[in-house]
């Protein structure tokens, strides 16, 4: 009888373990997530991806910044993709944000064709933002790398949170370390994202001060930077963020040797602090940088998601069900 009982036990906890592991990936990210519930996804949204970043080389790095800044504000959750409703501000309107964020249309239309692909709308509007910044990458010459999907929608946005958690081109190195970690990312995770700044462009308000009152920039630099981003006036100005600003290469860390960075917030992962090794580790070692980028890129992707039952999956990106 004892054995029994024993064998009893036993048995109810291997089912217990076994349905425990049959509800785990409905609670986790999968690169595979896509692959039986509509196969067609992924190439649905890299055929928009490229068909953009053909139109204009430079929403390739829009697209990439639109998954930044949706992670950085209380995870990856398409928060970013909200408009204002009486409930909640727009992240959309908050200062790192504000006419700047740009490549909604392109999502709009990723979701589009998504949902006509697949039947219905299974696809959420968070994966899509992340597997359109992988796109983008790889469409301007960068790395690729297995997005981990089965994220779901926010059913709010939070405009304070976007001001307080994106880092400002502005930020001291111990700011912009500090923020990384508040989103568990490390030194090294900084500095690699942050050389996603080898592709696109920057509004003059954004390096203003730095091109006119900083010491640490190359004279020459800061001459032809002052071309077109004048002290008074030409804020919405466009420059590059390097010299090629449709490739995705290691320049920018090149850049950053020679004090060329474009944000402060650039220029303090090289200026004699903790982080100089990594850029000029990275500045002659491109196969490295893009190794880490891919990591560093997955490890951002992962930032708290919504999963299971948490969450929606958005009919329209822009606002709630």
């Amino acid at each position: 009888m004892a054995s029994l009982g024993i064998f009893s036990l036993i048995s109810t906890l291997f089912l217990v373990l076994a349905l425990a592991t049959t509800a785990s990936p409905s609670k986790v990210l999968s690169p595979n997530y896509y692959d039986y519930v509509c196969p067609k996804a992924l190439p649905t949204i890299k055929r928009v991806v490229e068909a953009a970043v053909y139109n204009e080389r430079r929403m390739g790095a829009s697209l990439l910044r639109l998954h930044f800044h949706d992670c950085f504000v209380n995870g990856c959750d398409a928060s970013i993709l909200l408009d204002s409703t009486s409930a909640f501000d727009s992240e959309k309107n908050a200062n790192p944000n504000m006419n700047s964020i740009r490549g909604f249309e392109v999502i709009d239309q990723i979701k589009l064709e998504v949902d006509k692909a697949c039947g219905r709308p299974v696809v959420s509007c968070a994966d899509i933002l992340a597997v359109a910044a992988r796109d983008s990458v790889v469409a301007l010459g960068g790395p690729t790398w297995a997005v981990q999907l089965g994220r779901r929608d926010s059913t709010t946005a939070s405009k304070t949170t976007a001001n307080n958690d994106i880092p400002a081109p502005s930020m001291d190195l111990p700011d912009l370390i500090n923020n990384f970690k508040k989103h568990g990312l490390n030194k090294k995770d900084l500095v690699v994202l942050s050389g996603a700044h080898t592709i696109g462009f920057a509004q003059c308000f954004t390096f203003k001060d730095r091109i006119y009152n900083e010491t640490n920039i190359d004279p020459k630099f800061a001459r032809e930077r002052k071309l077109t981003c004048p002290r008074t006036g030409g804020d919405s100005n466009l420059a590059p963020l390097n010299p090629t600003p449709s490739y995705f290469d290691a320049r920018y860390y090149n850049d950053l040797l020679k004090k060329r960075g474009l944000f402060h917030s650039d220029q303090a992962l090289f200026n004699g602090g903790s982080t100089d090794s990594l850029v000029k580790a990275y500045s002659s070692n491109a196969k490295a940088f893009w190794t880490d980028f891919a990591n560093s890129m997955v490890k951002m992707g992962n930032i708290n998601p919504l999963t299971g039952k948490r969450g929606q999956i958005r009919l329209n990106c822009r606002k709630v069900n």
